[in-house]
């Protein structure tokens, strides 16, 4: 039986616990279930190693340092992943600008689209 492209389990990272939390309680009303969750990147690297999720939620800033290492990750192993961002489309590297994002501060129907977006 192929994957399927039916998203169930997420994996959020996100340096601000309170907005982590917020995440979180989005993602349980949109009917998803939160797998993992990391606070920074030495915590979000072995996660999205060998994490048991199917997509992914990225700050893109954490705590300074910037979650892409954390999404080349998540491309290698096929795992679809959205990033949340304060800062607009400046401060992504090549190969990240079409990635899809929303804007931080966002509602649950737009954490919703872009999940949508990423289900493909």
């Amino acid at each position: 039986m192929g994957q399927s492209t039916k998203l169930r389990r997420a994996l959020i990272v996100e340096d601000e616990i309170m907005v982590a939390m917020y995440v979180e309680d989005l993602l349980i009303e949109l009917g998803f279930e939160v797998a993992e969750m990391a606070t920074n990147l030495d915590q979000a690297l072995p996660l999205a190693q060998d994490g048991d999720f199917d997509f992914a939620v990225l700050d893109v800033n954490l705590d300074g340092r910037l979650s892409f290492p954390v999404a080349d990750v998540l491309r290698q192993r096929g795992i679809p992943f959205l990033f949340a961002s304060g800062y607009g489309s400046k401060g992504f590297i090549e190969g990240y600008r079409d990635a899809v994002r929303i804007q931080k501060p966002f509602l649950s129907q737009d954490l919703a689209q872009a999940i949508a977006k990423i289900a493909h």
